[in-house]
C-alpha cells in the first residue's frame, strides 16, 4: 500500500508511526511542515511544504494538491484535525483518514465560532475518523457526529524497548519522577508541591526527577526553593527519545499529574508501566484510560496535591506495594498497547477505508 502522512516530522508520534508502515512494507510518504530531528526509515519519502504554519495551512494547499497528483497514494493520513486537517479539507483528496491528537479537538474549537465551523468541516471532509482514546473519541462526537464509528488508535509501546532493566544508581534514594515538558498543563508545580508534602511526612530517603525542558522551568525552580526542596529536586532538562526507557527504570514512582483534558493520551505513564514502575496519575483527558486504578496505580483528582501526596506516601511506604503494582502495570501494557498490536490495528484501518473508498468509487462509476 502506498500510505502518505500529512503531520508533523517534528512529533516522536508521527516519527513512530510512519517508521513502522515502511517496516511493514510500504511505500511511505511524509509530508510536511515541521521538520524533525528524530530519525526516519531511509525508505521514506519526506516532502517538506513550502509555506510556514499558520499560513501555511491555506497557502500550501496547491502544492499539497499537485503532489498528491504525483505520489498517487492510496490512502492520505492527515494527523491534527485543526492545522492539517484544514489543509487536507481545501486540498480535497480522497480517501482521507483524519487522526485526531488532543488540543486540537479540546481546545482550538473553543477558542472561537470560527475555529469550531473549520474543525467541523475538518471532521465532516475525512473518509474516516481516528482517535487515540475513548475520551478523545467522545469529545469528538460532540463537535461533529460522523456517519462511520470513530476508531481508537492507541499511541501503543514497544515492549522490547520499554521493559525492566537494571540500572545502576549512585545512593539508595527513593526516586519519584516525571518525563514531561515544563509547562502548566502537565501539572508540574501540583506535582513539586506534593512531593514537598509527602518529603515532611516520610522518614526515608527520597528525591524528584523533572526530566524535560519548557517555559516554565525557572518558575517551577523558584517553586521548589520556596518549599526548601530544591536540593532534593533534579531538572534534569530534554532529553532524546532513546533514553526514555533508562530514565523510567531509574524511577520508584512514575508521577503525572496533568490539569487540562487536552493530554488525550498517557504515552508517557504507558512508558512507565512497560517498565515495571508504578504510577499515580490525575483524572485528566485520556489519563485515567491508561490505569487500573488500585492495580496498576492510583488515580487522584487534578490540581489535588494533597491527595496525590497521600497515594504517593501510600507506595513509598510499601516496596511490596510498588513491587506487585509495577508488575500488573507492565501486563496490563502488554494486554491493550503493545505497539505491534495497536500498529496491526491501524493497518487494518487502512485496508478497511480505501476498500470502501474503492467500493464506492465503483458504485458512482
Amino acid at each position: 500500500m502506498k500510505i502518505a502522512f500529512l503531520a508533523g516530522h517534528s512529533s516522536i508520534h508521527t516519527v513512530k508511526w510512519v517508521n513502522e508502515m515502511a517496516i511493514r512494507g510500504h511505500i511511505v510518504h511524509l509530508i510536511t511542515m515541521h521538520p524533525g530531528d528524530e530519525k526516519l526509515n531511509a525508505k521514506i519519502h519526506v516532502h517538506k511544504l513550502p509555506f510556514k504554519p499558520p499560513l501555511g495551512y491555506y497557502l500550501n494547499t496547491w502544492h499539497l494538491k499537485r503532489l498528491l497528483q504525483q505520489i498517487k497514494p492510496d490512502i492520505l493520513n492527515t494527523h491534527y484535525a485543526s492545522g492539517y486537517g484544514t489543509l487536507a479539507r481545501l486540498a480535497g483528496f480522497h480517501p482521507t483518514l483524519l487522526s485526531v491528537w488532543g488540543s486540537d479537538i479540546f481546545d482550538f474549537p473553543y477558542e472561537s465560532k470560527m475555529k469550531m465551523k473549520i474543525m467541523q468541516r475538518n471532521l465532516a471532509a475525512a473518509d474516516q475518523i481516528a482517535s487515540t482514546s475513548n475520551i478523545m473519541k467522545r469529545q469528538t462526537e460532540t463537535i461533529y457526529r460522523s456517519e462511520q464509528e470513530i476508531t481508537v488508535t492507541p499511541f501503543g509501546v514497544d515492549c522490547e524497548r520499554f521493559k525492566p532493566l537494571q540500572v545502576s544508581r549512585g545512593q539508595n534514594r527513593i526516586r519519584i519522577g516525571t518525563v514531561k515538558k515544563m509547562a502548566s498543563k502537565y501539572g508540574i508545580a501540583t506535582l513539586i508541591e506534593a512531593f514537598a508534602i509527602a518529603k515532611g511526612k516520610f522518614e526515608g530517603d527520597i528525591e524528584l526527577t523533572l526530566v524535560g525542558g519548557g517555559p516554565e522551568e525557572e518558575e517551577l525552580k523558584q517553586l521548589a526553593q520556596r518549599l526548601n526542596i530544591d536540593q532534593y529536586v533534579d531538572f534534569v532538562g530534554p532529553i532524546p527519545h532513546h533514553s526514555v526507557p533508562e530514565y523510567l527504570n531509574s524511577f520508584d514512582i512514575y508521577v503525572a499529574l496533568s490539569t487540562l483534558d487536552s493530554e488525550s493520551f498517557g504515552v508517557a505513564i504507558v512508558e512507565a508501566s512497560a517498565c515495571g514502575v508504578p504510577v499515580v496519575v490525575s483524572d485528566a483527558g485520556g489519563l485515567p484510560e491508561v490505569v487500573a486504578d488500585g492495580q496498576t496505580g492510583y488515580i487522584v483528582p487534578r490540581n489535588n496535591s494533597e491527595e496525590a501526596a497521600d497515594r504517593i506516601l501510600q507506595l513509598l511506604n510499601d516496596p511490596m506495594l510498588r513491587k506487585t503494582m509495577g508488575d500488573a502495570g507492565r501486563q496490563f501494557v502488554l494486554d491493550n498497547y503493545e505497539w505491534k498490536e495497536n500498529a496491526d490495528r491501524m493497518e487494518r484501518l487502512y485496508e478497511t477505508v480505501v476498500n470502501e473508498h474503492n467500493k464506492s468509487e465503483r458504485i458512482v462509476r
